[in-house]
């Protein structure tokens, strides 16, 4: 699109897209087609990424030991994630919302179609480029998705539930396509199937751009000319001082699998931190403002303890239905890697019945931050529910019915469902103006801190045994949940207007 296009189209969609569809704006339908072929690229390759690592070098693997396996994608998750903070800033100093978005879809394809490439070289060049379009994508796609309404529009709550839904459709057949590619076929044929749904997704994005609100080329808080010179010299600067840096530490020995998903870790815990801190000291930020971010905190925190047990349902739980869990549904045989798409099909299935209950219910609906705490609670359930089929068993050659791990992802499904879209949406609402896109990545720094601690703590699978692991981890969820439902009553008092 040229510049002077961009000039001549209006800065909101027409009138008649506000409840076109399904009684949402129809920009919705875009954003969500761009989230599902996104979700199908990146929980495709996700549901395979742990069985490729700790596969042999003879069946195309990488031969690491599960440990280490879900250790190292737990670490590229929690890489993902922490870029999504750069990513906020530059769509809102630099680049504007519509081409981060754009930008980061392409990268993302690129990174896909190198994991395509059979060599140990091309699949870490492809995480990292997923990575970086990652980062730019998800905290400005979603926050888009929020430009879409009112702060006092009630249809926010149903349209993020239908836009969640869109996400799942692709979270659900990403998996059946890599799965069955990637075990039948190879590794790189699943990744192969990713890169084209990406490359999908941005065909639909690009036609559809006329129905979405604020696409313009400048950032809403656009640096001065001379500081965005400064910002992008710094930016390419840096990145190449960082990779020179790593090869050498790498060539040296120094920079060793372990210590870079150390490094990490530590990250993930600093930056949170350090993010909230410069949005507090902020002059830009209203005192309002600032009131409504100390609740905000607390909805961080249970995002973090709800998706280390999410996010496991790709390490973890993967590599336990590969090892300990039938394939076998009424006769008919299916890759381990199909379990992660019972999660996307629950929640398809679930997302409009909870859009719909939010909608009926409308100001009787529970409050966000009970949303949320239930959510959490269900994460919790999930995991000590694993307890019953790992226990009592002499050695680990056991096969649990496919039943049990179907089951837990229904109660991880509908907890992502209500934790997710009331999350995303009350971040829209209790967004500083000045740190709009900045707010929605640090929603996403709360995954990043959940995939950092899981990088640590998937390392005790296998050393301790099953029912330990999922029971004390499951426990702690549930424990948080419910603290979090005790401080409701200071929750809704902090957060008003915000239901």
């Amino acid at each position: 699109m040229s510049h002077s296009t961009a000039d001549t189209e209006p800065a909101q969609p027409p009138p008649e897209d506000d409840h076109a569809f399904f009684g949402q704006p129809r920009g919705l339908m875009t954003l969500s087609g761009l989230e599902v072929w996104e979700r199908f690229s990146f929980l495709g390759m996700q549901a395979i990424l742990v069985l490729f690592f700790a596969d042999t070098v003879a069946n195309g693997g990488m031969d690491m030991d599960p440990g280490t396996a879900a250790s190292v994608s737990a670490a590229y998750g929690t890489l993902v994630y922490l870029v999504s903070v750069a990513g906020g800033w530059l769509a809102d100093r630099i680049l504007g919302s519509y081409r981060a978005v754009l930008y980061g879809g392409i990268l993302i394809a690129c990174g896909h179609y190198s994991m395509a490439v059979p060599t140990d070289a091309m699949t870490w060049v492809g995480l990292g480029l997923i990575s970086a379009g990652t980062g730019l994508l998800k905290p400005n796609v979603a926050s888009m998705v929020g430009k879409l309404y009112r702060t006092d529009d009630e249809r926010r709550d149903a349209g993020f539930a239908l836009y969640y839904m869109g996400i799942n459709i692709g979270a659900f057949a990403g998996p059946l396509i890599t799965g069955w590619l990637g075990e039948h076929v190879s590794w790189h044929w699943g990744f192969s199937a990713a890169a084209v749904g990406m490359t999908l997704g941005l065909i639909q994005y690009v036609a559809g751009r006329r129905h979405l609100a604020g696409r313009k080329h400048a950032a809403e808080f656009a640096l001065a000319p001379d500081a965005m010179r400064r910002a992008v010299r710094l930016i390419i600067g840096g990145a190449v001082v960082v990779a020179a840096v790593a090869t050498a530490l790498a060539l040296a020995g120094w920079l060793t699998m372990d210590r870079f998903v150390d490094v990490l870790t530590v990250i993930s815990v600093i930056a949170p931190i350090v993010y909230f801190v410069v949005m507090f000291r902020s002059p830009r930020v209203t005192a309002e403002e600032r009131g409504r971010l100390r609740p905000y905190i607390v909805l961080f925190l249970g995002s973090v303890v709800f998706n280390f047990i999410l996010f496991q349902a790709y390490s973890t739980m993967m590599l336990l239905a590969s090892t300990n869990a039938r394939t076998e549904i009424l006769g008919f045989t299916f890759p381990a890697s199909w379990y992660a798409s019972a999660l996307g099909a629950f929640e398809v299935a679930l997302a409009p019945v909870v859009a719909a209950v939010w909608a009926k219910m409308g100001p009787r609906q529970p409050h966000a931050s009970n949303k949320i705490a239930f959510g959490v609670i269900l994460g919790g359930l999930s995991f000590l529910l694993m307890v019953l089929p790992t226990s009592g068993h002499a050695d680990d050659t056991y096969r649990m019915a496919a039943w049990w791990i179907v089951g837990s992802y229904l109660l991880l499904g509908l907890g992502d469902i209500l934790l997710e879209t009331s999350g995303m949406s009350a971040t829209t609402k209790l967004a500083p103006k000045a740190f709009a896109s900045q707010t929605m990545a640090l929603w996403f720094l709360s995954l990043a801190l959940a995939n950092g601690i899981q990088a640590q703590i998937v390392k005790l699978y296998g050393e301790v045994s099953n029912p330990a692991y999922f029971g004390v981890n499951g426990a702690i969820a549930v424990a948080a949940g419910v603290a979090m439902i005790a401080a409701a009553p200071w929750l809704k008092r902090t957060m008003h207007p915000v239901h």
